[in-house]
């Protein structure tokens, strides 16, 4: 006689199926829009909109974001980056904060999902980490600003997205660069702003960064570089803001002899954060008046604006 109990216990197991994924669902273009400024700017405003609609709920888990595989979602950040280096300025700050308005639309309307804090960490990724080849304060301020006014994180969430709000809000581009006083490698002191060129190209580096080093050779072996520089027409400012002065002396000779050398002498740039360089080299391109045109380029988008 076989025991009930033991066919039960014995039988196997019912297990759910993982749930699907779903593909990133993509916007399309209205084919009225045929000039593409335009269709790039439509498009920079409603990437998101299918994806963060909350009409519809779908899984979220250690591994997707709203039904999506999060390294696709990933994928997509990456795109939507590389989009909006092709639209304007002001319709990639339109944008982002459309991003963020949707995103936390969609957590107050889906509290148990995890689209805002998923979204967060790779908008900070791609556009705030001082490593990404696409990073831009600018466009990560609007997000930012967003995430210090948002009741669903706590107050310490808020006041440490509003300090980072803070420092993106430095030295905007369009804005004047903050002026400061440096001690060249002659022993003079000077300010940014005796600097006199149709375009100054400030750096804050350190003779011992390795990065520095390699922005040293791609400069010095770009010609039409270095013949804007010989003409007066750009003038390089690398300031050292640490506070082994008498290392930076010693590699004074390692700089290019066609740079403005200097230092912090009183180390304001850092204890003031009157920059917010949180990474070196940290490149901003100055026009003849000193205001912001590049705010902590890459040396690809240095020499794009250059034309070079």
């Amino acid at each position: 006689m076989i025991c009930l109990g033991c066919v039960l216990c014995c039988a196997p197991k019912k297990t759910s199926a993982p749930p699907p994924n779903r593909p990133f669902p993509s916007v399309e273009i209205p084919i009225m829009l045929e000039d593409q400024e335009e269709r790039l700017s439509w498009l920079a405003q409603h990437f998101w909109d299918r994806f963060t609609a909350p009409d519809s709920l779908y899984f979220s888990d250690s591994l997707h974001v709203n039904g999506v595989l999060k390294e696709d979602v990933e994928k997509q950040v990456g795109l939507f980056s590389r989009l909006l280096e092709q639209v304007s300025p002001a319709d990639g700050f339109r944008a982002m904060q459309q991003l963020f308005t949707r995103a936390e639309s969609f957590q107050q309307a889906k509290p148990s999902g995890n689209l805002l804090p998923e979204m967060t960490e790779l908008v900070a990724k791609y556009f705030y980490d001082p490593n990404s080849p696409v990073r831009s304060e600018e466009l990560y301020l609007p997000y930012v600003s967003g995430l210090a006014r948002c009741e669903l994180l706590s107050p310490t969430e808020r006041q440490r997205y509003a300090w980072e709000a803070e420092m993106c809000a430095l030295n905007r581009p369009g804005t004047p660069a903050a002026d400061f006083v440096f001690i060249d490698s002659f022993g003079h002191r000077r300010t940014l702003y005796d600097i006199k060129a149709e375009l100054t190209l400030l750096i804050f580096g350190n003779p011992d960064c390795h990065a520095c080093a390699e922005i040293q050779e791609v400069f010095s072996a770009n010609e039409a570089l270095s013949a804007a520089i010989s003409a007066g027409q750009l003038k390089v400012v690398d300031i050292y803001i640490d506070e082994d002065v008498d290392v930076w002396k010693q590699k004074i000779p390692t700089y290019p002899s066609n740079w403005i050398n200097g230092y912090d002498p009183a180390f304001i740039i850092r204890t003031d954060l009157i920059y917010n360089v949180r990474a070196l080299p940290s490149l901003y391109l100055l026009d003849a008046n000193k205001t912001v045109l590049l705010k902590d380029c890459t040396s690809e988008n240095l020499f794009a604006a250059l034309g070079l």
